[in-house]
């Protein structure tokens, strides 16, 4: 049977901060399905909750060099629904208040990485691919050809790495290359970790895997020109062959509008009035004008740039003065922009319910209740808003850009496919007008309802990038 193993900073249920959580905590439950002997291994947060810890298993513990010194490992299991989850424990590292952000990053995530391959022979689980992901367990690939070379336990593991943003590297002084790493500096003098004069740990997994993915094909075409790049483009032209976008799926389990039970009334693609019946009591619940037929807008994100948040600041005013429809927002983020859209909610208190905060709940009231959903982002990897979104026919309005282009298809009237509107230029008219486009269809309920049924049949599961993920792991292995 086909082993892999997961190697990732976060995963669902036990700690998330976006979009990679979601992944590395489903991907892996459908790969299951599909006949794959899969495993998953994060570090053991601190704040992991009490009722899974509780239950987990000791396997082994150990110590581990860090560069000059040694470090204690434990490794504890948990099986989730027959999926056994490995916890790398050291509470010198792990047992903190928040993911990252410290300045013994580096040393962090570099044990963590060496930790997850000394100690697989204790954990009796030697895979044939190991699956990385983000720059947090690149060094997995380093550390694999470096120091087990001489093994031939490890000969025959491949890994994978997946890029879920280009954009967070981890960067570092030059120094930890000896000082954490403990790693020769020719490795340095090559090019091979020397990023501008620091440390890449980014790099390192993409010059040392065996093969690359990232989430979505048009973000894999992307982010080999220099404007996406984030200046490693010119590393992933040289390995086009080995770089493949394989799409992120969604939890269907999680996000179904017949059985979801945070939503005020289920519904299906054949019951489109259940869905305003949602409006409704979304509209009594956030104190908007109970109006069934206006059509509500949201924007569920962080609220930072590359989400397009200049583009909804330079339309906003325009389109709540002009147009008949609420606008419903929520999210944290950036100050100015939380404090710009207070000033908008007391400018349109009878159209703009916007809530300055992260609610789970909420967000699937929200899903389930809007008539559209705007994502105008910068750029976007895959995204997980338009799947949502897709799912609970709340159709989406996005910039064509990563995995907004492969997922939502413009609406064609004549033809009546299409499953959303989109625009392509990072432009503030361009969105305004998207925006307009649909307010028009919206005006025809017949036409709506296709729409909404198009977008809900949309199937964005894990079923087909899992076996693609495994035709991948398969070609690896022999």
């Amino acid at each position: 049977m086909l082993k892999v193993l997961f190697v990732a900073a976060e995963a669902v249920p036990f700690a998330k901060t976006g979009g990679l959580a979601d992944v590395v905590g489903t991907l892996p439950k459908e790969l299951q399905r599909q006949g794959v002997d899969v495993r998953i291994i994060i570090p053991k947060y601190g704040f992991i909750k009490e009722k899974y810890r509780e239950k987990m298993e000791h396997i082994c513990d150990a110590v581990i060099p860090v560069a000059w010194r040694e470090k204690y490992v434990g490794i504890d299991c948990l099986n989730v629904d027959g999926l056994p989850v490995y916890f790398v424990d050291n509470e010198e590292y792990f047992k903190r208040d928040e993911f990252y952000g410290y300045d013994d990053d580096a040393e962090r995530f570099s044990f963590f990485s060496r930790a997850v391959l000394n100690m697989l022979p204790s954990m009796d689980f030697m895979p044939d691919v190991i699956h990385i992901n983000d720059w947090h367990t690149a060094l997995v690939s380093v550390f694999l050809k470096l120091e087990h070379a001489e093994d031939e336990r490890y000969n025959r593991i491949r890994t994978v790495y997946t890029i879920h943003n280009l954009k967070y590297q981890g960067v570092f002084a030059k120094e930890v290359l000896s000082d954490v790493l403990g790693l020769d500096w020719k490795y340095f003098r090559n090019g091979d970790l020397e990023f501008y004069g620091a440390v890449n740990f980014m790099k390192g997994g993409l010059l040392y895997s065996d093969y690359i993915t990232t989430v979505s094909r048009t973000y894999a075409k992307e982010i080999q020109y220099e404007y996406f790049g984030e200046k490693l483009d010119g590393i992933l032209r040289e390995r086009a062959d080995k770089l493949e976008g394989i799409l992120n799926g969604l939890d269907y389990e999680e996000y179904n509008p017949i059985t979801d039970s945070r939503i005020f009334v289920p519904y299906d693609k054949f019951t489109p009035e259940k869905k305003r019946d949602n409006k409704v009591r979304l509209q009594k619940a956030m104190d908007l004008p109970v109006r069934r037929e206006v059509p509500m807008l949201a924007l569920i994100s962080r609220l930072v740039p590359p989400k397009g948040l200049d583009l909804i600041v330079r339309i906003a005013d325009e389109l709540l003065r002009h147009e008949d429809i609420q606008l419903v927002i929520l999210g944290t983020g950036d100050k100015e922009y939380e404090d710009w859209l207070k000033g908008l909610a007391w400018r349109f208190p009878n159209k703009t319910s916007i809530n300055i905060c992260f609610d789970n709940t909420l967000s699937h009231q929200i899903y389930a209740a809007a008539d559209m959903f705007l994502m105008p982002s910068c750029y976007e990897p895959c995204g997980i808003g338009q799947l949502i979104a897709l799912r609970y026919g709340c159709v989406p309005i996005v910039r064509e850009t990563g995995g907004l282009k492969d997922t939502v298809k413009p609406y064609d009237k004549y033809t009546q496919a299409g499953n959303g509107f989109t625009f392509y230029n990072y432009n503030a008219h361009e969105f305004l007008y998207a925006i307009k486009r649909a307010l028009g269809e919206y005006g025809d309920m017949a036409m709506w309802h296709t729409i909404v049924r198009n977008a809900m049949e949309a199937d964005y599961s894990w079923t087909e990038s899992a076996k693609k993920y495994k035709e991948l792991y398969l070609r690896l292995k022999k």
